[in-house]
């Protein structure tokens, strides 16, 4: 397999902690969403998503696009390391607290509409930062609530084993570390953060240990 990745990219990171805790291999394929005015953009790279987007995965003859999407498509091709709970109503909170993530809360403060908001807005970057900080906050908070309220919550997102709900939940306390977000008012995301970190798959897959890290 092969992850066309960039190793600050949420959604990449997803998907890389999604094929190591499955013990997946796989080729790291860098896409500098920066340089060059980003490489995700030059035709190259949209021949393999029209999107101009990471991640992409490439299995065999299946090239495979969202990260959502790869991870299921990891789910059913390689159902050992289950990160879906067997129960319907579980695969249903799994997904919904991903979605929360990946649907409700990272489409707001994804690279191309930050620099939108700077570019063809003209809006400052401290009011940038604001919007980011702003939208981060609300989708813990919804994460928090979800989280704090369940019993079904357990050491991580859903009982005691991760869930593809960790594997969005991750990146995110990623983003709010990086940019200084408190995150004193989620002790639950909080701490399933820190038992995430314990595990190597996780490790493994955190912006720093990938090859194109800067």
């Amino acid at each position: 397999m092969k992850l066309y990745t960039y190793f600050r990219s949420s959604a990449a990171y997803r998907v890389r902690i999604a094929l190591n805790l499955k013990g997946l291999a796989y080729d790291a394929v860098p896409v500098h969403l920066l340089r060059g005015g980003g490489e995700q953009r030059q035709a190259a790279y949209r021949a393999v998503n029209p999107a101009a987007l990471v991640p992409a995965l490439v299995d065999g003859d299946c090239t495979l696009t969202q990260s959502l999407a790869i991870i299921e498509y990891l789910e059913e091709t390689h159902p050992f390391m289950p990160l879906l709970p067997q129960d319907a109503a579980g695969r249903a909170r799994v997904r919904a607290l991903a979605l929360t993530v990946a649907a409700d809360t990272h489409p707001l403060t994804n690279l191309r509409v930050l620099q939108h908001l700077t570019g063809a807005m003209g809006l400052a970057e401290e009011v940038k930062m604001d919007w980011y900080r702003h939208w981060l906050r609300e989708g813990m908070a919804v994460l928090e609530a979800h989280l704090a309220r369940d019993g079904d919550t357990g050491r991580f997102c859903h009982g005691d084993t991760p869930t593809i709900a960790d594997c969005c939940l991750v990146p995110q306390v990623f983003n709010a570390q990086r940019f200084e977000v408190d995150l004193a008012p989620y002790p639950t995301v909080a701490r399933i953060h820190a038992a995430c970190a314990d595990i190597p798959a996780f490790q493994a897959a955190h912006p720093s240990a990938q090859p194109d890290a800067e």
